[in-house]
Parts: C-alpha cells; sequence; structure tokens
C-alpha cells in the first residue's frame, strides 16, 4: 500500500517557532505511523509567491494537508476568535497557554466545526509589538500620522486609529517585499517575526506595547480527516496536541531569545513604565468598549 501522503504548508522562516513546532508533529507521526506515511513541510508558501492568506485556501483545495495561519482569518466561522483582536485583554501568557489547552481550545474546536477545516490546536502567536523607522514610541502621540502595516481586520484597525497610526491592512507577503520602502513607517508583531522576517534591519524602534495577543490555527481539512483510517485520525490528533503544546514552550522563551539576538547599536527597545502603557489603555477603551460586548462574556474569564 502506498503510504499516505502529508503536506504541512507555513509561512515563516526554518527557524521560527511555529515551522520547529510543524516539524515536531511530522515526527510524532512519524513515530505513531512510521512507513504508512510520508510528511514533507513547506515552511514559506512566501517563497512559492503565495501570499499567507493562501493557506486556509490551499488547505480546502488539496495542495496541503496542514496549515497554520492566524486565527484572524477564521473569524467567519468562529466570532470568538474576535478575542485576539481586542487591544489589551490578554495580560498573562501562562494563563492563555492553558486556557488553549483546556476548555477554551476545546471550546474553539467545537466553533471551528462548522466550517471546513478541523482545528487541530491553537498556537501561542505572541504578544504584539510596534516597530518604526521614525521614533520611539512611548505615548500615544507618537503614533499620530505613522503608516502601520497591520493584518486584514477591520476592528484590529479601529484600534490603531485610536492611537493615531494610518492602518494599512496588507498580507505579510506584501508587506515584506515593500519594508524597505516608503509604503511603511511602521508595524505590529510579535518579536519572533519582527526578527524572522528582517524588520528589524528596517526598523530601528521597537516598543514592547504587548497591545494584543495573537493566536494561530493549526488546522486540517475536515472531509480529509475522516477519509483517513481511525488509526490515522487518532495519530494526528495526539501528535497535534504533542505539538501545540510543544510550540507553547517555545513561545514562552522566544522574547527573551529574539533580544539576546538583536544589536543594541542597531535597534532600541523601548519598555513602557506602568504609567505610559495606561495611556495606551486608555486610548483604546472606546474600541474596546464598542466591541467587547458582542462577545460572550464567559470568554474573558479564560484570561484570568
Amino acid at each position: 500500500m502506498d503510504p499516505i501522503e502529508f503536506r504541512f504548508g507555513g509561512y515563516q522562516e526554518p527557524a521560527s517557532i511555529h515551522n520547529r513546532a510543524a516539524a515536531y508533529f511530522g515526527e510524532r507521526l512519524r513515530q505513531r505511523l512510521g512507513d504508512r506515511i510520508r510528511f514533507e513541510l513547506i515552511g514559506s508558501v512566501l517563497k512559492l509567491g503565495r501570499a499567507s492568506g493562501d493557506l486556509p485556501l490551499m488547505v480546502a483545495g488539496g495542495e496541503l494537508d496542514f496549515a497554520y495561519m492566524a486565527t484572524i482569518r477564521f473569524t467567519r466561522w468562529v466570532p470568538e476568535f474576535k478575542l485576539f483582536d481586542l487591544p489589551f485583554v490578554v495580560e498573562d501568557r501562562a494563563s492563555i497557554q492553558r486556557a488553549l489547552m483546556g476548555a477554551l481550545g476545546e471550546r474553539f474546536k467545537t466553533a471551528m466545526a462548522s466550517s471546513p477545516f478541523r482545528l487541530l490546536g491553537v498556537w501561542d502567536n505572541g504578544f504584539r509589538y510596534f516597530s518604526n523607522k521614525l521614533r520611539p514610541i512611548r505615548t500615544p502621540a507618537d503614533c499620530k500620522g505613522l503608516r502601520i502595516r497591520i493584518q486584514m481586520s477591520e476592528l484590529i484597525a479601529e484600534t490603531m486609529a485610536a492611537l493615531g497610526f494610518v492602518p494599512v491592512p496588507v498580507d505579510i507577503k506584501e508587506f515584506t517585499e515593500n519594508i524597505g520602502g516608503d509604503r511603511f513607517d511602521a508595524q505590529e508583531n510579535p518579536l519572533t517575526n519582527i526578527y524572522n522576517f528582517g524588520v528589524h534591519h528596517h526598523h530601528r524602534y521597537i516598543t514592547l506595547s504587548g497591545h494584543l495577543f495573537g493566536a494561530a490555527a493549526m488546522i486540517c481539512d475536515q472531509a480529509r480527516f475522516r477519509a483517513w483510517p481511525p488509526e490515522v485520525q487518532a495519530a494526528v490528533d495526539e501528535a497535534a496536541r504533542a505539538a501545540t503544546a510543544y510550540q507553547h514552550r517555545l513561545a514562552a522563551a522566544e522574547d527573551d531569545a529574539v533580544r539576546k539576538l538583536l544589536d543594541p547599536a542597531q535597534n532600541e527597545i523601548i519598555e513602557l513604565t506602568s504609567a505610559e502603557r495606561a495611556a495606551f489603555v486608555a486610548a483604546v477603551q472606546p474600541v474596546l468598549a464598542k466591541h467587547r460586548g458582542s462577545l460572550d462574556p464567559k470568554l474573558f474569564d479564560y484570561l484570568r
């Protein structure tokens, strides 16, 4: 019998925590299923000329069997994922990781069942920070007029506008292709992406704002999953849970690891005081108040 071909797609560099977790997933599958499978990791579809946002389409169309993608791309099926688009609602990484490995993660999986995709795990996409090439950002006033690349989210665009930025929502592929030009002054990402996408070569100033906490969905196609033999399904679920726990461990250590890689002569790390952070929180309160009511209040209990 021919082996089952598994192709896992991502959009990052080999050293990224996401691709390391995806590779770990493949290793767990091989340990469990041996020669019954053949696993290939396509670490960056950007290098194939595809946008990161194509990944769910590639899974649905059969080009890929698995992928990771920011949860922002799945809110049409799982409105609860908007939790991660709200500013300053996640403050403790350990708490949110426990929730994602437990009841909150199961709630997301149940909600995703109404989509074409099976949610295999929710990965830690990191606390998001501002970087820019013009000036240190310590107050909302410092954001005024800066053109900032953001993810494809109207909600996040509202948050950035409330801070004074001019939001420009584009796929990461388009951003990385234009980062050296004049189209963008700033962007927001976790440190791991700021480093792995080479943003630090263009943006001197990095503000540790923690304004958002990102999450990524590890997915496969539901119909294809159901077509696999039961023992393969069980192996996929087990390997996905192990890979998610591994990814969370990598993420928890990543900020410190990246900070050690950044050259202080090239990058200035701005750590906000409590008062400075409070000014950012106050500036986005109208956005939070507007959208918080659209979500089940119980969701916020998972964040404690």
